[in-house]
């Protein structure tokens, strides 16, 4: 027999458990799923069949939430409604209030009409940081060369805003026509990113069917890995300041602080 005062020990056990995961079955409910923000995808004839490539961009709406183990799915079909190409892509994980631009070719052995990419619900982890401690990293520098196989090359430099260094990031480069319409893109991967050292960055974007003209590069940078712990980590070290260069002049012999003069009274 148990006495009656376990009883209501474990009664409130219970309680407080049933209670706990209620509240974390709450949460759950009120995060908003990824979006996916815009897609494109070329097929071009190739040495092993038909070469598939696509870029995709993927919205968080949950500002206060990191994306994570989001894996995305690619889909061809034949004109009579057949898949002949398939294919999951595992993403790096998608910060809080921001987005995820990726890209990725395959090989199909018969030609796809029509290519489409899904993604798997993403797993919710609460950011270890406001979202302000996040700050993207900055590209410059960039440029977009075409090649003479119709292909293009873009360029340029990515900078480490925290303190300590990246151990790799990916690239991504989105090319759009003169509408904004998404015709492609492609990445790379830069290591070591150290502040105060941007290193170059050179990707090429292939597949564009000939004519396409292109009217701008989008380009961003994120950290590697299906989970937050690599932005998390650099977050956690701090960013660099932005000033950094000590004044020359010399300081007022009184601060005035927030007073204004006004003209005297007449």
């Amino acid at each position: 027999m148990i006495p009656p005062s376990r009883t209501v020990s474990l009664l409130a056990l219970g309680a407080i458990c049933l209670a706990g995961c209620s509240s974390e079955e709450t949460t759950q409910q009120q995060l908003k799923p990824l979006t996916l923000m815009e897609q494109a995808s070329t097929v071009a004839k190739s040495d092993d069949g038909y070469t598939v490539t696509w870029a995709a961009v993927l919205a968080n709406g949950n500002p206060w939430h990191f994306g994570e183990h989001v894996v995305a799915t690619v889909v061809g079909k034949d004109a009579g409604g057949r898949e002949v190409f398939r294919t999951d892509q595992p993403l790096d994980a998608v910060p809080p209030g921001g987005s995820l631009t990726f890209t990725g070719h395959g090989v199909a052995t018969a030609k796809p009409a029509k290519v489409s990419v899904a993604y798997r619900p993403a797993q919710w982890r609460p950011a270890a940081r406001v979202p302000s401690s996040f700050r993207p990293f900055p590209v410059s520098r960039v440029q977009t060369l075409r090649q003479k196989d119709g292909s293009y090359l873009v360029t340029g430099y990515v900078a480490n805003p925290y303190q300590l260094p990246a151990s790799s990031l990916v690239v991504s480069a989105l090319l759009r026509d003169g509408a904004g319409k998404l015709l492609g893109g492609g990445s790379a991967f830069v290591d070591d990113v150290q502040a105060g050292r941007p290193p170059r960055f050179i990707l090429t974007v292939a597949g564009l069917p000939p004519g396409t003209r292109v009217a701008k590069t989008e380009v961003t940078a994120r950290t590697w890995g299906s989970t937050a712990r690599p932005y998390e980590e650099l977050a956690m070290g701090g960013a660099v300041p932005l000033h950094t260069v000590k004044p020359t002049t010399e300081p007022f012999e009184t601060d005035r602080g927030s007073q204004v003069s006004s003209p005297s009274a007449e």
